[in-house]
């Protein structure tokens, strides 16, 4: 590895498969890439897909995933919107290390875009819209936990096409306070692809914020304070050797 390793961020969704390669800082090297998530989703078709986009990319010497579903130590626990048949007990670190050859951490998608976007200090929560809705808490900009809102069928992308615009914005407005309740949170960013149909007005302290935050927020993946959601599995091993002067 070099001493500044260039990353490919991929944001898996279950409409799209976004990618990037970002710079040492989350800076994008190149415009992000995006192909639609195959159908069925089954993991050799999504790293297939993944290959496919990091094929049109620079070098890269990690990679960063983001995941829509529960993600503990690089295993996948829930993926409605991917189909959990396919994907419960799958190791998605080490399926991704095995196929790229490169060190690879993976954490929920809406935990990644908070990477991407949250300032500090004080609490902050992320609500990603999109096939399903994901929620992370902040506090001083780091991750204290991902949360199952179980709203994907009140508010995701099916209730979207279901009762039209209007009605859904009224919808997530409503949901929007019922989760800055919940947390007690100074600040709520809404992101995710369907934020861009948000046009009612949100609660105080609430912002829409850009959906590549799925992609850029992968750099902060690797940052030390985020190593104890990876330790003792086989990638840090690796990454440990990978990084020990010869």
């Amino acid at each position: 590895m070099t001493a500044a390793p260039q990353t490919l961020a991929v944001d898996i969704g279950g409409t799209n498969i976004k990618a990037a390669v970002l710079d040492a800082g989350g800076g994008l090297m190149t415009s992000k890439v995006r192909t639609p998530t195959p159908s069925p989703a089954t993991p050799s078709a999504v790293l297939e897909a993944i290959a496919g986009l990091a094929a049109r990319l620079p070098h890269f010497e990690r990679i960063s995933v983001g995941f829509p579903g529960v993600v503990r130590q690089g295993t996948v626990r829930t993926a409605a919107n991917l189909g959990l048949e396919h994907w419960r007990g799958v190791n998605l670190i080490e399926a991704m290390a095995r196929r790229f050859g490169v060190p690879v951490r993976v954490l929920n998608d809406a935990a990644v875009q908070g990477l991407g976007v949250v300032e500090g200090p004080g609490l902050e929560c992320v609500v990603t819209l999109g096939t399903g809705v994901g929620c992370a808490l902040f506090r001083n900009r780091r991750l204290l936990l991902h949360l199952e809102l179980g709203y994907d069928a009140h508010i995701g992308q099916a209730a979207l096409a279901e009762i039209g615009r209007d009605a859904w914005n009224e919808r997530v407005v409503q949901s929007l306070r019922t989760v800055m309740t919940l947390t007690a949170c100074d600040t709520l960013y809404v992101g995710g692809g369907n934020a861009r149909m948000m046009t009612a007005e949100l609660p105080p302290d609430a912002q829409i914020v850009s959906n590549v935050a799925g992609v850029t927020g992968g750099v902060r993946l690797w940052e030390p304070e985020l190593d104890e959601l990876f330790s003792g599995r086989p990638e840090a091993a690796r990454r440990a050797e990978w990084e020990t002067p010869a």
